[in-house]
């Protein structure tokens, strides 16, 4: 039972195949709304031929409440593994069945349809459980990002008015209550990874365990505190079924990375969620049953969470776990489970590539489709990446693509073609159902091969962002949503990103896309990488300034940078402020650049060269 938090047992949860024992001798069946799960161990493994042959993914996203395609997919394939997290396992039967009885066990605790329910967890599997017990308890999940500072959660917190948090017990740092916070009604369930670990890492799971406790009592982060399977172990009633409008019921708040200004909070739907998976799943030619899915992208962030766990559910794919994204690791988890898909951002290929050109693996054959998001993808790290998995010829089934999306959309709206060869640069088509419109500063739609701001409009755009009409207001007007990116779309209908419409510089009137100046700037020798933003100006409105980073650590030559700008860059577009910066550049994350640090950089803060150029922008 939750129990007060001074009285917090050092318990966890046990070893699988005792909690399925103990469970099967009193009641090894779970009753749900669409009909009895065995809580027996059943063999682990793919199902059989037969079971794939008559298994079929969902066939509309319109009245499936989120919690149905892991569901739909446990009714499918009971038997094919849906979960592979270090030494464990789960069918999608036992899967689902532990899900059935998480959402009784939130029940229990007064989780009520509509309540907010915090998940501050990295990618493990109560992470999934979790999510999927809330929406059958009616509630609302909160995604809390590890990476927050306890004042971020905290405040995250309190405007949402949740007070159900369940987090993983190294954490509880950051779920610990202000001293003028009413903690009082919180309820806190904590998870632990340490058995999941290598045992020379368990001690210092233990020890970093005890130094968060130290510095702030379990009592701290509310007035009940408990194990999360240890409150599903000692659930005394079943779960109640409830009553969900998937279109217009939130299923999931979501806190946006905040790269362009303040964070906003947004809320999609069931149908957001549920419709999301099914555009990717029909984006795969609906592979249902057949493919094993790599799952280290961050569950609480919207690609992670869209792509693979909801994603993965609705393919009926076999998750393979890692709680976090290590280089080396995730090597070794696609050498031994085997994947087809992978789901990565740039960063991630990036330093894949560095450490398989130093131990090059002969085990990576596996994976057919590489689909990369969060930040652009360079061509020749998607192309080393395919050289490193296939090797220098046998390049042809392995496709490496790029998409596209925004949390406001679930978050993905475009992909590359997955069964035609890939067009580096480009985000890709539309998925099915999304309706996409370049449009011009007065919403106006522009033609073909003319920049203007993405806009898109689908099944996957958000409800609004959590208690702000205003802000939602000014994303989603006529049911478009304004994507706030600056794109382009090609005669083959393919689109292009070129910029943020925020980081847009106007000099003497001309339009420069940072990407384009950038792009320039890292093929002069010895940059390794580089930034442009817009400066304020009195005779242009504004400069292009160029934030450059080097290979040697020292300033580059600047005149001969300057000269190479000449030759490469438009007038207009040549920087004509640059600035050399000794450490690299501020990235979030996803590896995405955070050019508010860049544009209020305080004076002489890791600068340590400046050349100024000056001309004319007609020249």
């Amino acid at each position: 039972m939750v129990q007060p938090a001074e009285d917090l047992p050092s318990g966890n949860r046990g070893p699988r195949w005792w909690r399925f024992a103990s469970q099967a001798g009193a009641n090894p069946n779970i009753e749900s709304d669409r009909g009895t799960f065995s809580l027996r161990p059943q063999q682990l493994g793919s199902p059989s031929a037969g079971e794939v042959r008559l298994a079929s993914g969902i066939k509309d996203y319109r009245h499936l409440p989120a919690f149905g395609l892991l569901q739909h997919a446990a009714e499918q394939l009971p038997r094919r593994t849906a979960l592979i997290y270090g030494d464990e396992r789960w069918t999608y039967s036992e899967l689902n069945a532990d899900t059935i009885r998480a959402a009784a066990m939130l029940q229990r605790l007064g989780v009520r349809p509509g309540d907010r329910v915090g998940l501050l967890l990295p990618n493990v599997p109560e992470y999934i459980i979790s999510a999927n017990a809330v929406w059958r308890a009616g509630g609302i999940v909160l995604a809390i990002s590890p990476l927050m500072v306890a004042s971020e959660v905290q405040k995250l917190l309190e405007r949402t008015k949740c007070n159900v948090v369940i987090g993983l017990d190294v954490l509880s740092h950051l779920m610990a209550c202000g001293e003028t916070q009413d903690c009082t009604n919180r309820t806190t369930l904590l998870v632990s990874i340490r058995k999941h670990l290598p045992a020379h890492q368990q001690l210092g799971y233990l020890l970093k365990r005890g130094y968060q406790w130290m510095r702030q009592r379990p009592s701290g982060v509310g007035k009940r505190v408990g194990w999360f399977w240890e409150e599903i172990e000692q659930i005394d009633r079943s779960w109640q079924p409830i009553s969900i409008d998937p279109e217009f019921d939130p299923a999931y708040i979501l806190p946006t990375g905040g790269t362009t200004g303040a964070p906003k909070a947004v809320t999609l739907s069931h149908q957001n969620m549920v419709a999301n998976a099914w555009q990717q799943y029909m984006w795969t030619d609906q592979s249902f049953g057949r493919e094993i899915m790599m799952g280290v992208l961050p569950f609480f962030h919207s690609y992670g969470m869209s792509a693979t766990v909801m994603g993965g559910a609705a393919m009926g794919a076999t998750l393979v776990l890692h709680h976090r994204f290590q280089t080396v690791k995730t090597i070794q988890l696609i050498e031994k489970y085997r994947p087809t898909v992978f789901h990565a951002v740039p960063a991630m290929l990036h330093a894949m590539n560095e450490r398989l050109r130093r131990f090059p693996s002969r085990a990576m054959d596996s994976i057919r489709w590489v689909i990369s998001g969060g930040a652009p993808l360079d061509a020749s790290v998607a192309e080393e990446f395919v050289r490193c998995c296939r090797g220098e010829h046998d390049t042809n089934e392995l496709t490496v693509v790029e998409g596209y999306g925004l949390s406001e959309a679930s978050p993905v709206t475009h992909v590359g073609h997955l069964f035609e060869p890939p067009k580096y640069g480009r985000i890709g088509l539309p998925l099915p159902e999304t309706e996409c419109k370049i449009a011009s500063e007065d919403g106006l739609p522009l033609n073909d091969t003319m920049v203007g701001e993405l806009c898109v409009r689908g099944p996957q755009v958000m409800l609004g962002y959590w208690n702000d009409p205003t802000g939602t207001a000014m994303a989603i007007q006529d049911g478009w949503l304004h994507t706030g990116d600056l794109a382009v779309r090609h005669p083959d209908g393919t689109f292009e990103i070129v910029g943020r419409k925020k980081d847009l510089i106007i000099t003497s009137g001309y339009n420069v896309y940072p990407s384009e100046v950038e792009e320039v700037l890292c093929q002069f020798k010895g940059i390794k990488e580089a930034a442009v933003v817009g400066l304020p100006d009195n005779r242009r409105g504004e400069i292009v300034h160029a934030i450059v980073v080097t290979e040697n650590d020292s300033p580059p030559d600047f005149l001969a940078l300057n000269r190479f700008c000449h030759e490469h860059l438009s007038a207009h577009k040549r920087p004509r402020r640059f600035t050399y910066r000794k450490q690299p550049l501020p990235r979030n994350f996803l590896g995405k650049i955070i050019r508010r640090e860049l544009r209020w950089q305080p004076e002489g803060q890791n600068e340590s060269a400046e050349y100024f150029e000056d001309g004319d922008d007609h020249e």
